[in-house]
Formats: structure tokens, sequence, C-alpha cells
């Protein structure tokens, strides 16, 4: 899993490509850890180059929108391949999430 993480004012820009497993799921909490650290109102995830998501990815997203959420913040995933969003949709995750 490679994430970009790019600011443009009190909205941070972050680009996923790969996928999301138990294998990767520290690192990416390492990168997003300053997402949830900082004072951003918004965070766009572009999901179109994610390739797939486990329930330990699952995990990570939700501690990242309770955070986002818990400081008045909002979390929006864009992009989302038809099979990536099915994981979400069964699991619930989309109605935790904003997914577009």
């Amino acid at each position: 899993m490679n994430v970009t993480i790019n600011e443009d004012g009190a909205k941070a820009l972050v680009k996923l490509e790969g996928r999301l497993d138990t294998t990767n799921a520290d690192q990416f909490m390492k990168d997003i850890t300053p997402l949830m650290n900082g004072a951003h109102e918004e965070i766009d995830v572009d999901c179109t180059d994610m390739e797939y998501t486990s329930s330990q990815g699952l995990r990570m997203f939700l501690m990242l929108q309770k955070n986002v959420s818990a400081r008045g913040a909002k979390l929006v995933l864009r992009n989302m391949k038809p099979h990536v969003k099915e994981v979400f949709d069964i699991t619930g995750f989309s109605h935790i999430i904003t997914i577009v």
C-alpha cells in the first residue's frame, strides 16, 4: 500500500494505491497518524487505485473516522472500485464513512 498525503489549506488530500491488509496495516497507521493528529477540517481520500481492503484495513478507516468526527472534521472516501465498495457496504461501513 502506497499512501501519498498532500495538504491544501485546511484540507488533506490522500491517495491510496494497492492493497490494505494485515501485512501493511501498521505502516498504513503510521502514514495516517499525522492526519489523526492534525487540524484538517476535511480529509479527502482518493481510492481510485486501492485494490483491496481486509478487516484490518476497515478497522484503520474506522479509527480515522472516529478521530475526525470527534474533532468536528469530515472524512470522505472517493472513487472506490465497485468490489472494494462492496466490502464497505456489506460490513455497514458505508453508513459510517462518507463514500462518494
